[in-house]
């Protein structure tokens, strides 16, 4: 008895958090490839809305090159948004979340699981699309590839800023108003460094320093907002 009291004293084997992550990770992107409707969602969004910018505002080359790093941005933005209401909802109706969060130990690793996963359905097909998106809309070739890096390193922050909303509203029936009121402030600095490093590509300057931002505020989503994540949910279950 003491032997068995012993081991679980023990701290968690690193091979059995990969195991977590690696579980919760393939479930997502199962779960995400069934439903097809709902992963085209955001893409067909995006889409739309780069493609009617140059019917509803001008064709002339000059002003869509100069609108299109703003563009392409607010809609990479809104079509993120679009998607994230229902990232925790589908759990909670079916009560895998509770088992989640009661059984997860520690709880981070299947959280950030999942926004790797949302991220890998909306964000990365989001980033790919920039160059022809972009040449639609007249952007400058120098600026096309900092605007792609610039949304692989800024969409991760999206997803994980809006897993906190998400996480936080997911326990109301209509959360989806009061999440776009508590995400969209925390998107604005994301957006303007995103739109300064390709303006400044496409004035022929450097655009390092705002894709340094960029991926030092990755480099902190990635380590923190995982566990703020972890505590609105375990909040959300006990509330409810």
């Amino acid at each position: 008895m003491n032997r068995a009291v012993g081991r679980s004293e023990l701290p968690v084997p690193e091979a059995s958090l990969w195991v977590l992550f690696r579980g919760q990770l393939r479930r997502d992107l199962k779960l995400a490839l069934r439903q097809p409707a709902e992963l085209a969602n955001p893409l067909a969004f995006f889409v739309v809305v780069i493609t009617l910018i140059p019917l509803g505002v001008s064709p002339e080359p000059e002003v869509l090159a100069g609108m299109a790093p703003g563009v392409l941005w607010i809609a990479a933005l809104l079509a993120t948004l679009l998607g994230l209401e229902a990232l925790f909802r589908r759990d909670r109706d079916d009560g895998s979340l509770e088992q989640m969060v009661l059984r997860a130990e520690p709880l981070y690793l299947p959280v950030l699981a999942r926004m790797m996963a949302h991220w890998l359905v909306t964000g990365l097909p989001l980033t790919l699309l920039v160059p022809l998106l972009g040449g639609m809309l007249n952007l400058p070739p120098e600026a096309r590839w900092p605007m792609m890096l610039g949304l692989a390193l800024g969409t991760p922050i999206l997803v994980l800023l809006g897993g906190v909303g998400a996480a936080l509203t997911v326990g109301l029936r209509t959360g989806g108003v009061l999440l776009a009121l508590l995400v969209l402030p925390l998107f604005v600095p994301v957006l303007i460094l995103g739109v300064s490093a390709a303006e400044l590509a496409a004035s022929g300057l450097d655009p390092a320093g705002p894709l340094l931002w960029l991926a030092a505020g990755a480099s902190f989503a990635l380590t923190a907002v995982p566990f703020a994540i972890a505590a609105a949910l375990r909040i959300g279950v006990e509330a409810g």
